[in-house]
């Protein structure tokens, strides 16, 4: 099986004011074979996005090697295309336009450049839409055109960057399924494929490798081979010990990396997710139903709350870092006081979570021991964001302090007002 592509230790950082640089990527290490389709899975802010950037060639490595069929990547690469999360067709071309652009860059005559665009268009089935413009598209016909305009080329590599995640779940479906059928017939002109996903059962459903990322930096932490013929069924039970290990993988670093920052300093390094109290009640309500009776494996209550992982794990490792629930082994499990809140009114649920926070939230508590010393109660925002700054990227830090600032107003722990950035314990309990 050749190799394709070749990362080996990858490195990227961004730089930042006044600041050391925000290192993304480091110690990337993974291939591409022919016939294959990799999955790279990982939490919003973990360099995936960036890594296909690099692979095709809009950015440069600053540390590490990227080759691409043994040479370097040093620009756009011939032989590599990318399929977005975004439609990013143009408004005013038609749909036979928008695919021949690929084409009119590589200098082909224009007698080859139509009838190729048109056989892509048919391969993709947009036959017929050929002289319809994007507004006059549903968006799993706009995301087609997208796919018609990569494959045109013929590229040995098709990056693909979430291109599902903009679509609704019967339509993204449909595109997947189609899409994997022409790759299983051989009908794509392709070689490999290396899909960044959020989405694990996607990952499941399309992949023969899932590489998990792991963040503050990101880099490949696991590989796991998904050996299941296609057409993949999601009921069959292998497909499910699948969704069930990724899952297992993916919160079990997290988990350990939280309770070792806890542990170890009031300032985290790593952001906490501003995730909002009415999401916090909504699945604790969810798990405390009969159905589950306070234990879930989280594929199972992913699907039936209809949420992706990038909306789930954060609000389990709230769950997690509040001590209302524990995370282990790919179950969320309510602990006596998520229970308690599952059955308490609103008032008692404020107490709960502002014990939690005294508790189990290290910076939390620091920022309301800080009002308690101040003779006025009173602490401006950059005294706190300046703290957060020291371990964490700017984004990162205001994530952070957002999520305190919306625990601590539902428990009535501190206050916060936006306009003058001013902390105060005007409300205190």
């Amino acid at each position: 099986m050749d190799t394709l592509l070749q990362a080996t230790d990858v490195r990227r950082s961004f730089p930042r004011v006044g600041g050391e640089d925000l290192l993304v990527l480091d110690g990337v290490n993974l291939s591409l074979n022919e016939g294959e389709i990799v999955g790279l899975l990982g939490r919003s802010g973990s360099g995936k996005s960036t890594f296909l950037r690099l692979i095709a060639g809009l950015a440069q490595p600053q540390g590490g090697h990227l080759d691409y069929m043994g040479a370097p990547i040093n620009g756009p690469a011939s032989g590599i295309a990318m399929v977005f999360q975004s439609f990013a067709l143009f408004p005013w071309l038609t749909v036979l336009e928008n695919v021949q652009l690929g084409l009119e860059a590589l200098g082909l005559p224009d007698k080859k450049i139509r009838k190729r665009a048109l056989a892509a268009i048919d391969l993709i089935g947009l036959d017929g839409y050929e002289s319809a413009y994007p507004r006059e598209l549903s968006g799993g016909m706009r995301q087609r055109v997208g796919f018609a305009r990569a494959l045109v080329v013929h590229p040995n590599i098709l990056l693909m960057d979430e291109p599902f995640s903009a679509l609704d779940v019967l339509t993204a479906e449909n595109l997947r399924t189609d899409l994997i059928e022409l790759w299983q017939n051989k009908k794509l002109p392709i070689k490999s494929i290396l899909l960044v996903t959020h989405n694990i059962e996607e990952a499941v459903q399309m992949c023969d490798r899932a590489l998990l990322f792991s963040s503050n930096p990101g880099r490949v932490t696991t590989e796991i081979k998904i050996d299941l013929p296609h057409p993949r069924d999601r009921s069959d039970p292998r497909f499910e010990d699948y969704v069930d290990r990724i899952y297992v993988e993916m919160t079990a670093r997290k988990v350990e990396r939280q309770r070792t920052v806890q542990a170890i300093d009031v300032i985290p390094d790593a952001p906490i997710s501003p995730v909002s109290s009415n999401s916090i009640a909504g699945l604790i309500e969810a798990l405390a139903n009969p159905q589950y009776d306070g234990k879930a494996d989280l594929p199972d209550i992913a699907y039936d709350v209809q949420l992706e992982i990038d909306e789930l794990f954060p609000i389990a490792e709230a769950l997690q870092m509040l001590r209302l629930a524990d995370l282990e082994g790919g179950d969320l499990k309510l602990t006596h006081m998520g229970k308690r809140f599952a059955d308490a009114d609103t008032n008692e649920r404020k107490e709960i979570v502002n014990r939690a926070l005294m508790n189990n939230v290290p910076f939390a508590a620091h920022i309301r021991r800080v009002l308690d010393e101040r003779s006025n109660h009173t602490a401006p925002r950059r005294r706190f964001i300046d703290e957060l700054e020291d371990k964490m990227s700017e984004d990162a830090a205001d994530e952070t302090l957002r999520a305190m600032i919306s625990w601590a107003r539902f428990a009535e722990l501190f206050s916060y007002d936006d306009e003058s950035e001013t902390f105060s314990l005007e409300n205190p309990t």
